[in-house]
């Protein structure tokens, strides 16, 4: 690794600007607080209210009260608060960079993924969730005497439950297009990052959408997660496949919709062809973005037996210089894991595949001495199924590198896991690319690259096959799981019963007929 870089010593975030924020929670007067820490450096960060079942009850009558009169906006009416948000984001990144990584420790080139992100999918929904959001007219029952067109209705008040690992992608991504398709939102940020998530919301009422639409509680899931479900008329999701299916085994007791992307183990293909210099860059990225805390990462690299030893060793080399600090720039290539519970879990992970055999190719330890919670970047051969770190999400800073023979062989390993979320596949022929990627049982596949490409695809859904998730976030699919769709047909001439004084023979002879004439002139 590079030599290790001491903190800095940068500013805290600003008390007021802490104390605007947290005035947003819906939490009652004198309600429990908890103290977040930084994971940089392991010290108090912020105090913030702590939400009740009540408090959350009564997210959801203001939200219903505010929602009425935002739906009876026009699309294009409701969209323009999110293209001036679009602009302030960028306008005012340095202080929600800041935030981001006091909150969550990762490298400030992370942080500003975000950034980009949630500027991105939030002007995308703008500029086109009004089309997508517009009367579609289908062909009727009889052509010519029926009129039929799809009407989408808002679903009501929606559940945003958002973990900690991306602040302000995730709440943004869910939350944006469920506003823009007319409803309200009471969403549950994790504690940890929670500042962020209330930074957005604060910078979106900033914008012009109206008080009460974005309403944020905050709490424990034992005390507030059941009554979050319990409430609301769809619920989304992003965490573990645990916790998912229990929230989707809730909504569907009450017939309500659920949208959840959970868990990956993702996969890396990387050919024989592969330009092996591209492909080490990109899956370093692909592996430790973010120190790994992220769904859509690769913690599974397969390598063709013809490069193999080639490519291991410059990718080794590669992420052995790897910078690793605690610095507010963009000198880091990796900062910190956010939660001492995701360090012991990196760390038994590590240990338990070098008890059982594995190799440690780099890295392998926590750091302390840049910080509480830092871990090396690692790379691990020889991981087998009795290894932990073989199957299950480790969610930190580990990959392991495979050797396969044929491509038949790289998809049969990528695809035997239970989850399906995201892979990669590294070749210069794309054609073979696309072949090899529609073998894959993943939600989304990238080529030549590990997660952006298709994360940053806005009108392209994604979300996880098997175990990683239902239903879609991003282009049309992200937006119409918040809407009713409705069917309104008018009959105009002749009625479906046929014309008056028509015997039922008369009028099933004619509808024979029609129907054949309508199959060959391909009316239907």
């Amino acid at each position: 690794m590079a030599p290790a870089v001491r903190p800095s010593e940068a500013p805290m975030l600003d008390p007021a600007l802490i104390s605007r924020l947290i005035r947003r929670v819906a939490a009652a007067s004198g309600a429990s607080a908890t103290t977040t820490s930084a994971p940089f450096t392991g010290k108090p960060l912020a105090e913030l209210p702590q939400s009740s079942a009540a408090d959350v009850a009564g997210a959801f009558a203001r939200a219903r009260a505010a929602q009425a009169a935002w739906a009876a906006r026009t699309p294009r009416e409701r969209a323009a608060p999110f293209e001036r948000f679009h602009d302030l984001v960028l306008d005012r990144q340095r202080e929600i960079l800041d935030i981001v990584q006091w909150e969550t420790g990762k490298a400030r080139r992370h942080a500003f993924e975000e950034v980009y992100d949630a500027a991105g999918g939030t002007l995308y929904y703008a500029r086109h969730a009004p089309a997508m959001l517009r009367r579609r007219r289908t062909p009727g029952a009889v052509p010519g005497a029926t009129r039929t067109y799809v009407h989408h209705r808002p679903k009501g008040v929606v559940s945003v439950i958002t973990p900690w690992n991306y602040p302000l992608t995730l709440p943004v991504s869910d939350a944006v297009p469920a506003l823009i398709a007319g409803n309200a939102v009471v969403a549950k940020p994790d504690t940890q990052t929670a500042l962020t998530a209330l930074w957005a919301i604060d910078l979106l009422v900033e914008a012009g959408l109206p008080e009460d639409l974005w309403i944020p509680v905050l709490g424990e899931p034992a005390e507030i997660g059941d009554a979050l479900i319990d409430h609301a008329d769809h619920v989304a999701f992003t965490g573990s496949s645990a916790v998912g299916a229990h929230i989707a085994q809730r909504a569907a007791a009450r017939l309500v919709g659920c949208s959840a992307e959970l868990g990956g183990k993702n996969p890396a293909i990387v050919c024989a062809d592969a330009d092996l210099d591209r492909t080490v860059d990109g899956v370093l990225r692909a592996c430790f973005s973010s120190s790994g805390q992220l769904c859509v990462s690769m913690e599974r690299i397969y390598v063709h037996d013809a490069i193999h030893d080639d490519f291991a060793g410059r990718l080794v080399a590669a992420v052995r210089d790897m910078t690793l600090n605690a610095e507010f720039d963009f000198t880091a290539d990796m900062g910190s894991l956010t939660y001492r519970r995701q360090l012991d879990r990196v760390t038994a992970h590590v240990e338990d595949a070098r008890a059982k055999g594995a190799d440690v190719l780099v890295g392998g330890r926590p750091r302390p001495d840049i910080g509480p919670l830092f871990y090396e970047p690692t790379l691990l051969a020889g991981v087998t199924a009795d290894m932990d770190a073989c199957d299950d999400e480790t969610f930190g800073p580990v990959a392991a590198l495979h050797r396969f023979g044929d491509e038949d062989e790289a998809v049969e390993r990528a695809n035997a896991t239970g989850y399906g979320l995201n892979a990669s596949i590294w070749t210069r022929d794309v054609a073979r690319g696309r072949r090899l990627a529609e073998r894959i049982r993943s939600g989304t596949v990238n080529i030549n690259e590990g997660y952006g490409a298709t994360w940053a695809s806005y009108g392209a859904p994604i979300g996880g096959m098997k175990r990683s998730g239902l239903g879609r976030r991003h282009g049309v699919e992200g937006l119409l799981r918040y809407t009713e769709p409705q069917a309104i047909a008018s009959q105009h001439v002749v009625g479906i019963a046929g014309p008056p004084g028509m015997d039922a023979e008369t009028l099933a002879k004619a509808l024979t007929l029609g129907a054949r004439l309508m199959k060959r002139f391909r009316i239907r």
